[in-house]
């Protein structure tokens, strides 16, 4: 990939996987903290012409990631576990190294152009009037658009990182006590750190490199201040939330496990203690919907939609809510206002379609269901579109 190739894959691709991670964080001071602290470290990167971006995502899994122009997106699950501001410059400087490597490029490449708007369609068509469209919605899974490194990417990172923060003013043992933060997770918590493994490998190997490096070629930086009043301060209000976050992770460690009553539970205890959190709402709609409970989702669909507008899952999960409820008008308006807010997305042009189908308006359906077609011709909501064009005579 050119550089320009590295941008505009960038720009394409990463606003799909932070809508999938539940979208940033609504606060603007630790965006701005979060900036400031990655902008010391790009700087002093090989490649600080690249178009570096950071954001806190509301994904409550233990995660950070990059694109190939340096689109950063660190959940607010990984945050949570942080000490200090070393430890934050530890994960920025790593990612920043994959990108100065072109380790997201070589791996994420052209080819995530066309997997960024795949939509796992299940479909069943028992309705004769418009199809019973059950279990729609569900689009790639948390990181199923990123890349995952081998353990020689891992071990250039780790260096590229820890030279980075050293040069921008961090003791490098902060990289250290990264490595020693994700040890001790994967020991309590193997599960809830599968993602961030399959991306990330992950090995105490690369912590005693890490610890090496710190004690010889950096020696020099171990008297530095690591800011841990200064992270602490501008992470305040998020770890507020560590308790809901927790509840809310292992809910879905629970609905992975198809353990859906329990997942209830904890998503109940998360609301009790953040009825505003928007990652609350949307999973607890996700839990109920499994559980067949769809008109109590749809409330809690609507509720998301209200609490964060801006994001776009809370509006198709919503849509899909109404459509099982069999109000497509409803629906067509929640898959519009996803359209607009993540354009590019063929399962959401299929579903428009369905609504419109849902409606009488055979015309807007079958513009809806060509355009589909046009974009994917596999899976069952392919053949279901070809079918009802078939049916109205469009197709032969």
């Amino acid at each position: 990939m050119s550089e320009e190739d590295e941008r505009r894959t960038d720009a394409k691709v990463s606003p799909h996987q932070f809508s999938q991670d539940l979208g940033a964080v609504q606060d603007g001071g630790l965006h701005r903290y979060l900036g400031e602290v990655g902008k010391r470290i790009s700087t002093v990167s090989h490649r600080p012409q690249m178009p570096y971006s950071f954001r806190a995502l509301n994904a409550n899994y233990v995660n950070a990631y990059t694109f190939p122009g340096g689109a950063m997106g660190i959940t607010r699950g990984i945050l949570v576990e942080l000490d200090d501001e070393a430890q934050l410059a530890a994960l920025l400087g790593h990612e920043a190294g994959h990108v100065n490597a072109r380790h997201a490029a070589q791996r994420q490449g052209q080819s995530m152009i066309a997997q960024v708007a795949v939509a796992g369609l299940n479909i069943a068509t028992s309705d004769s009037r418009w199809g019973s469209l059950v279990a729609l919605g569900s689009q790639l899974g948390a990181s199923a658009l990123l890349s995952s490194y081998s353990r020689d990417n891992e071990r250039e990172a780790d260096a590229l990182g820890q030279e980075y923060m050293v040069r921008a003013g961090y003791p490098a043992h902060g990289m250290v006590q990264l490595h020693e933060l994700l040890i001790r997770q994967e020991k309590s918590e193997p599960g809830l750190l599968q993602t961030m493994f399959a991306t990330h490998p992950m090995s105490r190997e690369r912590r005693d490199t890490a610890r090496h490096l710190a004690d010889t070629q950096y020696y020099d930086s171990q008297k530095r201040n690591p800011q841990r009043e200064r992270f602490m301060d501008n992470t305040a209000g998020l770890r507020r939330l560590k308790p809901t976050i927790d509840d809310l992770k292992q809910g879905e460690s629970r609905m992975a496990k198809k353990n859906l009553q329990q997942a209830q539970e904890s998503f109940q205890s998360a609301l009790r203690r953040s009825p505003e959190d928007y990652a609350a709402n949307l999973r607890m709609a996700q839990c109920l919907q499994a559980r067949g409970q769809g008109s109590e989702a749809l409330r809690y669909a609507e509720n998301a939609c209200r609490i964060y507008p801006q994001e776009a899952q809370a509006h198709k999960m919503a849509g899909v809510l109404a459509l099982e409820q069999r109000d497509p008008a409803r629906a067509y308006q929640r898959f519009d206002q996803f359209d607009r807010l993540l354009p590019g997305d063929p399962g959401t042009t299929f579903l428009k379609g369905v609504a419109q189908e849902g409606l009488g308006n055979r015309q807007a359906a079958a513009n809806l269901y060509g355009q589909y077609l046009r974009q994917e011709r596999q899976g069952n909501a392919s053949q279901y579109a070809a079918n009802r064009l078939q049916s109205w005579g469009y197709l032969k």
